[in-house]
């Protein structure tokens, strides 16, 4: 973000926010731009590329965020952060697409659309060879058709396999289990029809080109891949294990994400995502709703076992630590994958940000307390004191209290959400609930995967 600071002579000032990926003052004086590291003419330069960029960004949403996306695509930390800018500003980013895709992010129909060479596994030669295929002779029609057309000895079985299970065959066959069952046979078949052509022989469909053929046979020319061979129908891999792959093979989760199904409930239980860890004040107490993605376990000197986790939203990645007594407890928690709603602090070392984790529980068990208010209940500072009293009952000693209570307010055909205080949380939902009910508010209980909750 660049900050640009106009001074008037009256001393007042006013701040300008520029969303651009620089970090410098500017500082405005008399018509001319100066900073305290670096000369007039250095300042110049960089307030009227940030001109050009909040220009671009401001008028050309797609294009920008496509040239932001390639430019650090060697980042993965900044492309997901990036893609998180993208689903804010409305822009939907879709996986790569042997028929659409070219070698870098690419805006296409209103969408940005990943490029081919952000797949592991599929280098430079094989992207040239799938390009090249595609522009001579149209769009791919199957798995057979594109093996039977482009360079078996540039595209391998293995950068087949990376391609069908990050989707970029999606729009042909959906179906990537049966995908990856055909490809042994099929890519048998491609590369014999393909030594059959180098050595002049050919089969009987591909000696009837040119003008010999008639409209009948030219069909059956276009459909030869249809005799291709194929293994036995397989159901589809499950969702999760899709989506397992697409961020081993892009870095990220594209076609979905397993926390896109709880954000709107996610958002306000922890409404400061990790994106805004480095904001938040050292020692500050938060939690988030993440997803574990590594758990690298780590012996202290005094033989304790405590862990090192990698953790992220929908925004960011984070490093995490959980010590040896938080460790003990959570242990059994902490599976790759696994999503989770972690509570902890914020610390700082050596000016890396790090989530201190104190406790963790999976996200499907979590449980909200859910409290409807009536405007004049809300307003009402009697009927306010008496439901911060039973809440403050409820929540016993503050280090056993977990579960989140949530307030909706509800006017006309309007709900608004409030976020009680963590001193307001509860220990146990079902007591908590009992004595709201008892005391005549509407409460209940509600899962975190419940996602009915309007924001």
């Amino acid at each position: 973000m660049v900050k640009i600071i106009t001074r008037h002579s009256l001393g007042t000032q006013n701040v300008y926010d520029i969303g651009v990926e620089q970090n410098h003052n500017f500082v405005i004086k008399n018509g001319l731009v100066a900073s305290n590291c670096f000369n007039k003419s250095h300042s110049t330069a960089y307030g009227y590329v940030t001109y050009q960029t909040a220009y671009l960004k401001a008028n050309y949403p797609l294009e920008y965020m496509a040239a932001l996306l390639t430019a650090n695509s060697d980042d993965t930390d900044k492309v997901q952060k990036y893609i998180a800018t993208c689903t804010n500003m409305g822009i939907q980013i879709d996986p790569p697409d042997i028929n659409r895709s070219g070698v870098d992010f690419t805006p296409l129909d209103g969408k940005v659309l990943f490029g081919l060479s952000a797949v592991r596994n599929v280098g430079q030669n094989a992207i040239a060879a799938i390009l090249e295929a595609r522009e001579s002779k149209g769009e791919f029609k199957s798995l057979s058709d594109f093996c039977d057309r482009v360079d078996l000895g540039a595209v391998n079985r293995r950068t087949l396999e990376s391609l069908i299970y990050c989707g970029a065959f999606d729009k042909i066959d959906s179906n990537r289990n049966q995908l990856l069952h055909d490809l042994p046979l099929v890519y048998d078949w491609a590369q014999s029809r393909a030594k059959d052509r180098a050595t002049g022989q050919g089969n009987l469909f591909d000696l009837l080109g040119g003008g010999f053929a008639s409209n009948t046979h030219k069909n059956t020319i276009q459909n030869s891949f249809d005799s291709a061979p194929k293994a036995k129908p397989v159901p589809d891999l499950p969702p999760q294990e899709k989506l397992r792959k697409e961020k081993e093979l892009l870095g990220f989760y594209v076609s979905d994400h397993p926390l896109k199904s709880i954000r709107n409930s996610a958002r306000v239980l922890a409404p400061v995502n990790l994106s805004q860890l480095g904001e938040q004040k050292e020692e500050s107490t938060l939690c988030a709703v993440v997803m574990l993605n590594n758990v690298k376990k780590v012996i202290t000197k005094k033989g304790d076992p405590m862990a090192i986790l990698q953790i992220e939203d929908l925004t960011s990645q984070s490093e995490a630590v959980a010590f040896p007594k938080t460790y003990e407890r959570i242990s059994s928690l902490l599976q790759v994958d696994s999503r989770l709603i972690i509570w902890g602090k914020v610390d700082r070392r050596d000016e890396q940000t790090q989530f201190i984790v104190e406790d963790a529980e999976a996200v499907e068990t979590v449980q909200m307390v859910m409290v409807e208010l009536s405007v004049q209940q809300a307003a009402t500072i009697e009927e306010q004191h008496r439901l911060r009293t039973i809440l403050q009952e409820q929540s016993g000693d503050k280090e056993k209290a977990k579960v989140p209570v949530i307030g909706i307010v509800q006017s006309g055909t309007s709900r608004h959400l409030v976020r009680f205080g963590r001193q307001f949380w509860v220990q146990d939902s079902r007591s908590a609930v009992l004595a709201l009910q008892n005391a005549r508010f509407s409460a209940h209980t509600q899962l975190l995967t419940n996602n009915q909750i309007i924001t």
